[in-house]
């Protein structure tokens, strides 16, 4: 399977960046993963919707052009369908079964998604009602995509 995570901005953080190339390995011998990174924007100050509205756009716009060719796109999004880690790695393993072997997620900036991003998803899903730092949320995908493969393959996570 072809993975890729597009997400807006980069990892600043030193942990987030350790935590993210440790997921990586751990994959390696599940499926391929390519990380892309767009550039994110500056938000402008609170109450300035019109300018949030901008940022959502030139962000929407950058992430639409990287969005691999044949891909099941997924966005993550806090208004998305929630799974349990089986109910995902189950949808993992049934997308495979059909054949779709590239798989895109999306993960938004500071303002989300646009909706244009949000319409060309396959499928939006929801890891919590709770609202995730992006660069965080990137971690826990990586995490929950590893716990799939382990589950598919009905082998321990915890070691």
């Amino acid at each position: 399977m072809q993975i890729t995570l597009l997400c807006v901005g980069r990892l600043k953080e030193d942990f987030l960046r350790l935590a993210q190339r440790e997921y990586l390995k751990r994959l390696k011998p599940y499926a391929r993963i390519e990380v892309v990174e767009v550039r994110e924007e500056a938000l402008p100050p609170a109450g300035e919707m019109g300018a949030v509205k901008a940022v959502l756009k030139k962000e929407g716009d950058h992430l639409l052009q990287r969005i691999p060719d044949n891909s099941y796109v997924i966005a993550l999004d806090r208004e998305g369908v929630m799974l349990t880690s089986e109910e995902f790695a189950g949808f993992l393993h049934d997308l495979s079964l059909r054949g779709q072997n590239r798989l895109c997620f999306i993960i938004g900036g500071s303002a989300g998604l646009a909706g244009a991003v949000l319409a060309r998803a396959s499928m939006r899903l929801s890891f919590s009602k709770f609202t995730f730092p992006h660069q965080l949320m990137r971690i826990i995908l990586l995490e929950q995509v590893y716990r799939a493969f382990k589950i598919i393959r009905g082998e321990r996570y915890h070691r």
